[in-house]
């Protein structure tokens, strides 16, 4: 008995011993596994093409040999010693792993501090704050230290890949991670020992392909080509959507462009027999051209235009009425005829599976974005836009409670118009229509169908304060509370209440705009930082003169369609700056407010310009080849770490950018330097390279080259 019981004990003994070999061994493994993988905290080396120089562009505008480098152009199966090669095969979408930390975790995080232009929710968003830089940074580098672990098992996010810029927690227990507390490390924002090479996106669209509004499913039950709602691929895309069929020609130059475009540069499935039944486009060779003053309104647009302005005086194009949407994109006449009188119209281009006349009138030169329009609101703030237009848009107003109303009377400006035109109306659909705008309060200043169109118009205004909202006896559609946000709208659902206008003197909506072009110029009481902004105006416009417009190398006559994709800096409103500085040149500006920063964007509609809130994070509601230029100041270092992959941002830059175009970017030198290396990996000429200090510039302009 003695000998067997000392026998279990030496067995437990060995198996103890065994245990705790084991432990040791697999201890090691992972100090060693952890040095080897954790990211490096040296600092990028500058290349010799940053050279410390004085001033960017000499005080006469040139630019010396110097400073411009030579582009140099790697073969794509070298790949150098330390490099890692990342291969981008267009599988569904052309979307990889994630290797970044959510946009989405972020903004699920409970502990997130800084409000935002709206967030990626189906609730109330919240309106960036007028913090200064400084905050922002440190209440975003807080945001980011306060992710859960829990938050990325649940997410996009494959726990067993390494989180760049986020550590993994070295106590694995169960009461560590209910703290929900980690280190972290920012990393680089772009691996600068990548090499990249790329494939060509294979997609139902094909040539035409929008990442977050086309189904990407080949299924035949599938009978529309493109999503009810805005929905973005699961993993960002990072194929590059090809040329057209027939290839790519250079667009015709504006003003030429109002008049005629390329045919084979908008190709679409039906668009050529959609064309044989329209007057107001002709197929002349290679050629779409566009008769003066046809449109698909009997009589022209012109007299469509004057009969407006004789039933409501008050309208007066191109003075009191500068900014206007046009809900659904027919054929552009609207937008040119208002263009000759100084009216900026946006075009809302609603889904539409037969032609894509939203890209026609891109081509054309003239403003639009591409948006679903169903449950949530339109990526604008509330109160900017002097006029509505919906001419024959097809839309179903009075359906869903008419809360697609209540969406254009958010947008619309206290006192603005609503314009709807129709021929076919039925007498259930106008007693419809009437309900509906009595319960918001708008109303009707005319009624009349023209003799000449055979078209039906009216003319609603919203109204220009809250006192006849009290005098309602059927309250349908209710006030909103006091502390939802009006300009929240990133992925926030519609409202079916009504925002009370602003009553105080110093709030925005209280008094109509100056008229333009004294608007661009003024500056009302409400707007804070009033000698801040003026300052802003004038750096921006001695950066455009001197810089920008002599100093770049680029020919501004054959650019036409541009994007600001940041139009913000700090506190103050880069972005209607960088508008106004080229308010001379025969262009036109999308200013691009991100959701993640300060919002801005009312004070660009104030002084006549347009733009629209986005994150990058995810792809643009536009199509392919749509801009002739990109402006992106300090967009990547202020995005961090936030998106799955940041390399997907600068794919989109590749998706949007027409062939031929030019792209600035404004950053840290430690981020233009390997962003230079992803252009020439997609063979981009590298046109101007130079740095002060930590600051840096990169002039880019885009090939043919395809994968």
């Amino acid at each position: 008995m003695a000998i067997a019981r000392f026998g279990r004990q030496a067995k437990r003994s060995y198996g103890f011993c065994v245990k705790m070999t084991a432990v040791a061994i697999l201890g090691l493994c992972f100090i060693f596994i952890w040095s080897v993988f954790s990211p490096s905290s040296s600092v990028t080396s500058q290349r010799s093409t940053f050279g410390d120089i004085a001033e960017p562009v000499s005080a006469n505008g040139q630019i010396n040999q110097s400073q411009i480098s030579s582009v140099k152009k790697e073969p794509e199966s070298e790949v150098k010693a330390g490099e890692k090669k990342y291969t981008f095969e267009s599988k569904a979408n052309g979307s990889v792993p994630n290797t970044h930390k959510s946009e989405k975790v972020a903004a699920a995080n409970e502990t997130m501090k800084v409000p935002k232009v709206g967030h990626k929710e189906e609730n109330e968003g919240s309106k960036g704050s007028g913090n200064d830089e400084v905050e922002n940074e440190k209440e975003e580098e807080a945001e980011l230290e306060e992710i859960k672990e829990e938050d990325l098992v649940q997410g996009d996010v494959d726990v067993d890949q390494e989180v760049e810029g986020v550590e993994k927690e070295e106590d694995g227990s169960s009461e560590s991670r209910s703290r929900g507390k980690k280190r972290k490390e920012l990393g680089p924002l772009f691996d600068p020992k990548a090499h990249y090479t790329w494939r060509s996106c294979s997609t139902r669209s094909k040539h035409n392909y929008i990442p977050c509004i086309d189904i990407e499913s080949v299924s035949k039950r599938l009978q529309s080509y493109r999503h009810r709602e805005r929905s973005c691929p699961k993993m960002p895309v990072v194929c590059l959507v090809p040329l057209p069929p027939e290839g790519y020609g250079t667009p015709v130059s504006w003003p030429e462009s109002k008049i005629k475009i390329l045919k084979k540069n908008v190709a679409h499935p039906k668009l050529a027999a959609f064309i044989k039944t329209q007057s107001w486009v002709v197929e002349s060779g290679e050629y779409l051209t566009f008769p003066q003053n046809q449109s698909e309104i009997m009589g022209g647009i012109v007299h469509y235009l004057e009969s407006i302005e004789e039933m409501v005086p008050d309208v007066e194009w191109g003075k009191n009425i500068r900014t206007v949407l046009d809900m659904g994109c027919s054929d552009s006449s609207f937008e040119a005829s208002l263009l000759d009188k100084d009216v900026f119209t946006l075009t809302l281009g609603l889904k539409d599976d037969l032609v894509d006349l939203a890209q026609v009138g891109l081509e054309r030169g003239f403003p639009a974005v591409v948006s679903p329009f169903g449950t949530r609101r339109l990526p604008f703030p509330s109160g900017v836009f002097d006029a509505i237009h919906c001419g024959e848009c097809r839309i179903h107003w009075h359906s869903n409670g008419g809360k697609l109303l209540v969406e254009m009377n958010r947008i619309l400006r206290p006192g603005g118009y609503f314009i709807l035109s129709t021929k076919h109306s039925s007498i259930e659909g106008e007693e419809a229509i009437s309900t509906l705008t009595a319960s918001i309060c708008w109303n009707i200043l005319a009624h009349k169908t023209d003799e000449v169109s055979d078209v039906g118009v009216k003319i609603y205004q919203k109204p220009e304060s809250n006192d006849i909202y009290k005098l309602r006896r059927k309250k349908i559609h209710p006030l909103c509370k006091e502390n939802e946000n009006p300009d929240a709208s990133w992925y926030v659902p519609i409202k079916s209440c009504l925002h009370t206008i602003p009553a105080a003197i110093e709030q925005r909506g209280t008094e109509w705009p100056e008229e333009w072009p004294k608007r661009l110029q003024t500056f009302p009481d409400w707007m804070n930082n009033r000698a801040e902004l003026i300052a802003d105006t004038e750096h921006w416009k001695a950066i455009v003169d001197k810089s920008y417009l002599t100093g770049m190398g680029i020919d501004w006559s054959n650019i036409r369609n541009i994007m600001d994709m940041k139009a913000i800096n700090g506190g103050l409103c880069q972005g209607y700056s960088f508008a106004a500085a080229l308010s001379s040149q025969k262009v036109w500006v999308m200013n691009v407010v991100p959701v993640h920063v300060p919002d801005t964007l009312p004070i660009i509609f104030e002084r006549g310009l347009v733009g629209i809130y986005h994150d990058w994070c995810e792809s643009f509601g536009t199509y392919p080849r749509s801009y002739d230029h990109l402006h992106a100041d300090h967009l990547f270092s202020r995005l961090k770490n936030r998106c799955k992959q940041p390399v997907g941002i600068v794919v989109e830059m590749e998706r949007v950018l027409r062939p031929g175009g030019w792209a600035i970017i404004r950053d840290k030198v430690e981020i233009l330097d390997p962003l230079e290396g992803i252009f020439r990996s997609f063979q981009w000429e590298i046109r101007l390279t130079f740095a002060q200090g930590k600051e840096g510039i990169l002039c880019v302009r885009k090939t043919m080259w395809r994968p």
